[in-house]
This record gives C-alpha cells, sequence and structure tokens, in this order.
C-alpha cells in the first residue's frame, strides 16, 4: 500500500489530540463542542433529510 504523508500527518495529530484527552470520548466530544461554542463562525444544521415518496412503477 502506498503511503500518503497526508493522511499520515492526519493521524499524527488525531493521536495527539486523543491522547490530550486521555483517549476519553466524552472529554474530546466536550472540548470540540465547547471550541465550536466559542467559534465566530457559523455553525451549519442542514436538518433532517426527508426521502422522495415512491412513484408507482
Amino acid at each position: 500500500m502506498v503511503e500518503d504523508p497526508i493522511v499520515e500527518e492526519m493521524r499524527k495529530h488525531r493521536e495527539e489530540h486523543a491522547t490530550a484527552y486521555g483517549h476519553d470520548l466524552r472529554r474530546i466530544i466536550a472540548a470540540l463542542r465547547e471550541r465550536e461554542e466559542q467559534s465566530k463562525r457559523p455553525v451549519l444544521n442542514p436538518g433532517p433529510k426527508y426521502l422522495l415518496p415512491k412513484t408507482g412503477s
């Protein structure tokens, strides 16, 4: 398999981030939500996706 340096860099950063929070998913999520709240960027919520009604065929 060909190693991609961009993928390797992302894996490194992901591991560092997880280590900073003790690999505790709840702490990671809480930190990300807090960062999202402090951000000045708009948060998009596209809402639920609706399925189109089936047509007779």
